[in-house]
């Protein structure tokens, strides 16, 4: 099962905003998910972006790929960046 970090679109006609979910990649997509880690908004400005960084940092542990654009929005959160770092430091010995 390839799981995916991306956008599900909510709101009416005219007025998107988005949850950023975690689901299965074969799932529509405004289907089923396993998580919602934040929301946004675009038309708020600046934009309305709101995530739950150590649930999405868990995730992105797991094996959980973004799409491009959830990754430039994790990017601007900051989330990215703690990632690399976690991945850049080595495994602590005891």
């Amino acid at each position: 099962m390839a799981v995916m970090i991306r956008l599900r679109r909510m709101g009416t006609k005219q007025t998107p905003f988005y949850r950023l979910v975690v689901a299965d990649s074969r799932t529509a997509r405004d289907g089923r998910f396993l998580e919602s880690l934040g929301t946004y908004d675009p038309r708020k400005s600046p934009i309305g972006l709101a995530v739950d960084a150590d649930r999405t940092l868990r995730w992105l542990q797991r094996g959980a790929q973004p799409t491009d654009t959830v990754r430039q929005l994790l990017r601007k959160a900051g989330v990215m960046r703690r990632f690399a770092e976690l991945r850049a430091k080595p495994p602590a010995t005891t």
